[in-house]
């Protein structure tokens, strides 16, 4: 399968044909812009959203590892008081955002492809604003297989693209590539994923008119219960292949467990920072 367009913010051409020999050429969002997004009111909808979906699929995590790839700070806030240890890992051309912001910071930034994180230490991992935008996007997922456990459940949102939200490039939901529900089943199959559930959320129009936003609930309940096609995100759980060959390995020690204490708060763009991955230790 080959698919061609453009990537929203980056402007550049991308070419998918599949995990097994998968290339894709793109750019990650800048993390002021995704943190902006989520601070507007129709970020907050969103969020909501999305959140609920998360949650009526994740009910519980007690004594759960929970990592989040991407930009899912806004959607692990909940899972903090449950779960044993919960994580985020911002992918280095992204940028780093500190988090939480008030207590001690559980979030990190390093290369999507060399997560600085044991074999099957994680039992859930939840991948936001992650996959439509990786320049690597199967070393990425073989990551996340290898750092899950053998139980471990997958979550991936990605922007649906039959939906409306794909056509607005104001939001992180209208930028990167954008995957129709088929097509992510597929990916995550050769990816060495089992995909379990799939589902669709946003079906309200990306307007940030306060009318419509009160009413996105409404939006939501008639779009699930029809099962309309236009929805702005796919959500599908997928569980690790245990069967599946270990992917290959070939970093170096040195690159996997390097970093550097980030001291200020606040959100760094990609370009601006150098140096080693960063990584915020509790």
């Amino acid at each position: 399968m080959a698919v061609r367009g453009t990537s929203g913010y980056s402007g550049l051409l991308y070419i998918t044909s599949g995990c097994l020999g998968y290339t894709m050429v793109a750019m990650w969002q800048d993390i002021t812009d995704l943190n902006a997004f989520y601070a507007s009111p129709l970020g907050a909808v969103a969020r909501r959203i999305i959140r609920r979906r998360i949650r009526a699929l994740w009910p519980n995590l007690r004594g759960q590892s929970v990592l989040g790839l991407g930009f899912a700070t806004p959607y692990l806030r909940p899972f903090r008081g449950e779960a044993e240890r919960v994580i985020g890992i911002m992918p280095a051309t992204l940028g780093v955002m500190a988090w939480p912001a008030d207590e001690a910071r559980l979030v990190a930034l390093a290369d999507e492809s060399e997560l600085p994180l044991p074999d099957g230490s994680i039992n859930r991992a939840l991948l936001v604003h992650a996959v439509e935008s990786s320049e690597q996007l199967r070393p990425m997922l073989r990551e996340i297989w290898r750092v899950l456990d053998g139980g471990g459940r997958l979550l991936v949102v990605v922007p649906n693209r039959r939906g409306v939200w794909a056509r607005f490039e104001r939001t992180p939901f209208g930028n990167g590539h954008p995957f129709s529900p088929g097509q992510l089943s597929r990916l995550l199959r050769d990816c060495l994923f089992s995909p379990l559930t799939t589902q669709t959320a946003l079906y309200m129009p990306p307007l940030k008119s306060r009318m419509m936003l009160k009413a996105a609930g409404a939006w939501e309940r008639v779009g699930e219960r029809w099962g309309l096609p236009f929805a702005g995100a796919v959500i599908i759980e997928a569980s690790k292949q245990v069967y599946a060959a270990n992917p290959e390995r070939l970093i170096s020690a040195a690159r996997r467990h390097a970093y550097r204490a980030l001291m200020k708060g606040g959100a760094e763009p990609a370009h601006r920072r150098e140096g080693p991955p960063l990584l915020f230790k509790r």
